[in-house]
C-alpha cells in the first residue's frame, strides 16, 4: 500500500485455527491448492482514517475498530467445495496495518508478512498450508524501521527494504538481510542527500546472476516524493548509483521493480504509472530509459508472468498486461476493466500456472478478485470467483477483515 489518503481508508500462543480437508487432497498439474492471504480484522473498513497523519494511531485504530492481524489460508483447487474454502486461520497481534507479505511464496515456505504502520514483521511457516506457524516476528534491524518488501534469495536468505531509519519518517532506511533462521547478516543505507534528499526505500528486485540488487523509492505516507532508483551489488549490498529519473509525468515514486523472463531485464514501474527500463545492470555505469506510461496517474503492484508484465491501474480501475517480448517496446496485451469504485492494488500470480489473485481498496476492501492470463497472448480475464472477508472467523471476530498480501501456495 502506498499513499494512504487513497484507502479511505506478539508471539501468538494459540495453535493455527484449522478446518478439515480430505487427507491426501491434491490439485491438478500446474495448479496451486492453497491461497495464502495476510489480513487484519476490521469492523469498520471503510470509515475515515482519523488521527493516522496525526501519528495518533490509537484514534485511527478506534476508527477502523481494528482486532488482529492474521495469515489465513483458503483452499482453491480445482475441486474446492466451496471455493475459496477458509482452511486454516493463525491470528497474531494488534493490528494497525497488514501490509505486504513476499510477493510469492518463497520455495521454502517461510513467508514474511508486515504490519507496516505498526512496525512489525512476522515470520510464517506455510510449510503445511493447514497448520501454518509463526516462527518470530521484529521490528527494526539497528537504526532501520518501517521494513516493506521483501525478497528471497537462492540460499534462503531473505533481502528486505526497510523505509526509516533513526525513528518513524526521520531518514532514509536501507536494505537488511536476513538468513534463513533470522539473523541480521547484511545492512546497508539508501541515503544519498547529493542526488536525491527524499529517499524511502519501497520494493527490490533481485538479480543474482548479475550480482546485483534494484530497489524504488516511495514513501508510504507520500509525506514526500523522490525521484530516484537504486542499484546495489548483491554480494556485499554496497550502493553501486542512485539513478535519477528521467523528467516526466511519469517519473516520480519509482515503486515496484521486477525481473522479466530471461531472468537478467529489470524493468521498474512508478506510482504514477510510468514503466523504465534498467540499463547496463550488470556494469558500472546503469542507467534508466523511459518505455512506457499507462496513461494514468495511480498505479500499483505489477507481476512478471512469462512473456507479460501484469498491473494493477489503481485510478483506472483496470488491471492490464503488457506484452515484453521486445522490452524495449512493450505494448498492451490484455486488459480487465472493474467497476467504478474498484481500486486494485496487490497482484499475485500462481506458480507455474495463469491464475492471478487481487486485492485492493474502496469496493475491493474486503473482497479478494481472481483473473486469469492466457500465457499465450497476454489476454486477461475476470474469473466468477471471489472471496469474501465479512464472515464469522474461527477466531470469535464477526465482522470484516481487511486483505492485502495474497500468495498461491508454491506446493499443491
Amino acid at each position: 500500500m502506498k499513499r494512504l489518503a487513497w484507502i479511505g481508508w506478539l508471539l501468538c500462543g494459540a495453535m493455527a485455527i484449522a478446518a478439515c480437508l480430505p487427507a491426501g487432497a491434491a490439485s491438478p498439474r500446474g495448479r496451486s491448492r492453497y491461497l495464502v492471504v495476510w489480513a487484519m480484522e476490521a469492523r469498520h473498513p471503510n470509515a475515515p482514517m482519523m488521527g493516522l497523519f496525526s501519528g495518533e494511531w490509537s484514534e485511527y485504530r478506534s476508527s477502523l475498530g481494528l482486532g488482529k492481524d492474521f495469515i489465513s489460508v483458503f483452499d482453491v483447487g480445482a475441486d474446492a467445495t466451496p471455493y475459496g474454502k477458509l482452511v486454516a486461520m493463525l491470528p497474531v497481534g494488534d493490528a494497525l496495518m497488514a501490509h505486504h507479505t513476499n510477493y510469492a511464496m518463497p520455495p521454502n515456505g517461510i513467508l514474511y508478512a508486515n504490519d507496516w504502520l505498526g512496525n512489525r514483521t512476522y515470520v510464517f511457516d506455510l510449510r503445511d498450508p493447514l497448520r501454518p506457524q509463526l516462527l518470530r516476528q521484529f521490528a527494526g534491524a539497528g537504526a532501520f524501521g518501517w521494513p516493506h518488501s521483501f525478497v528471497s534469495l537462492s540460499n534462503g536468505d531473505t533481502l528486505a527494504t526497510f523505509q526509516y531509519s533513526g525513528g518513524f519518517n526521520h531518514a532514509p532506511g536501507g536494505l537488511v538481510k536476513f538468513d534463513h533462521e533470522g539473523r541480521v547478516v547484511g545492512t546497508s543505507p539508501a541515503a544519498n542527500d547529493e542526488v536525491d534528499r527524499n529517499i524511502r526505500p519501497y520494493s527490490l528486485a533481485v538479480v543474482e546472476n548479475l550480482n546485483r540488487v534494484v530497489s524504488g523509492s516511495a514513501d508510504m505516507l507520500g509525506a514526500q516524493v523522490s525521484h530516484v532508483v537504486q542499484v546495489w551489488r548483491l554480494s556485499d549490498l554496497k550502493p553501486m548509483k542512485t539513478i535519477p529519473m528521467p523528467k516526466g509525468p511519469d517519473a516520480a515514486d519509482s515503486s515496484e521493480p521486477r525481473v522479466l523472463a530471461d531472468g537478467e531485464t529489470v524493468v521498474v514501474s512508478t506510482f504514477t504509472c510510468g514503466l523504465f527500463l534498467v540499463r547496463n545492470l550488470g556494469g558500472d555505469d546503469p542507467a534508466l530509459e523511459p518505455i512506457y506510461d499507462f496513461g494514468y496517474r495511480k498505479c500499483s503492484v505489477p507481476v512478471v508472468v512469462g512473456d507479460y508484465l501484469v498491473e494493477t491501474m489503481q485510478s483506472g480501475h483496470a488491471i492490464v498486461s503488457l506484452d515484453m517480448h521486445d522490452p524495449e517496446h512493450p505494448h498492451e496485451a490484455g486488459r480487465i476493466l472493474l467497476g467504478p469504485h474498484d481500486l486494485p492494488h496487490w497482484l499475485a500470480a500462481e506458480p507455474g500456472g495463469d491464475r492471478l489473485v487481487i486485492t485492493g481498496y474502496g469496493a475491493l476492501m474486503t473482497r479478494a478478485l481472481f483473473a486469469t492470463i492466457d500465457r499465450q497472448t497476454g489476454r486477461l480475464t475476470l474469473d466468477p470467483q471471489s472471496i469474501d472477508f465479512t464472515r464469522d472467523w474461527p477466531d470469535g471476530w464477526k465482522g470484516s477483515a481487511i486483505p492485502h498480501g495474497a500468495v498461491f501456495s508454491s506446493l499443491p
